[in-house]
This record gives C-alpha cells, structure tokens and sequence, in this order.
C-alpha cells in the first residue's frame, strides 16, 4: 500500500524540482543522503542505475524507472519504491513523495522510514522556499 507525503512550498515549481531531481542538490534537504552516482547528471534520468551513499558510507543500489521532466520521477531504492513529484499549487508548489515496499516490508517501512519522509518532505518544501 503506497504512503504519501506532502508539503506546500513558496518556492516555484522549478526552484523544488531542481532540489528534488538533481542528484548533486539531494543533502541540502535530506543530510543522510551524502551523494549519488550513475543516475544521471545534471537530473536523475529514467532507466539508469547506481547508487545512493547514505549517511556517509553505506552505498544503497538504486535505480531510476520513470521520469516525467520537470514533474515526477521514480525510484528504487533498495527494497523501497519512491515517487518523488512537484506540481504547481496556488503562488508556489507542492511536493510529494509516496512510498511502498512489498508485503509485509511495507507496513514495517511505513512506521520506521515513513516519518522520516514525512521531515524530509517538509524541509525541502521549506528549503526550496529559501531560495
């Protein structure tokens, strides 16, 4: 069962998207995630594959399964899919990331990763609104 996250921002669409689409952008808003590679450059491209460093020295393989430029894309981090999508929403923008894991991992995901996408939603909205 996917689990979705909000945040509204005063920052324009393009402002958060490239916050949320290029790689070399992810620590200003997420500060486990310290680097990535083979995703794609200057933004995640769809169908490439790498991986993500998180919290300094854990590389996670990941990969990238759609892209709607300058809207959405998805990946796979892991065990966990993460749909990452900016759309425009009154002067400013809103940002959602929805997750999902199979079985029984969801559930588990949901109560431990969750709230941590929850945060991490809310400061990049706010983060974007900054620049």
């Amino acid at each position: 069962m996917p689990h979705s996250f909000s945040a509204d921002s005063d920052a324009s669409v393009g402002v958060a998207w490239a916050l949320v689409a290029r790689p070399s952008r992810w620590s200003e808003w997420a500060p486990h995630l310290r680097g990535a590679w083979g995703l794609g450059s200057p933004e995640v491209q769809a169908g490439r594959r790498g991986a993500a460093r998180l919290l300094w020295i854990v590389p996670v393989p990941a990969s990238i399964s759609a892209k709607t430029p300058g809207r959405s894309w998805a990946w796979r981090v892991g065990p966990m899919t993460l749909d990452n999508a900016v759309e425009a929403h009154g002067a400013g923008s809103r940002i959602t990331m929805t997750m999902s894991a199979p079985g029984p991992l969801d559930s588990v995901l949901a109560a431990t990763y969750g709230p941590v996408v929850r945060t991490l939603v809310r400061r990049l909205a706010r983060v974007a609104g900054e620049r």
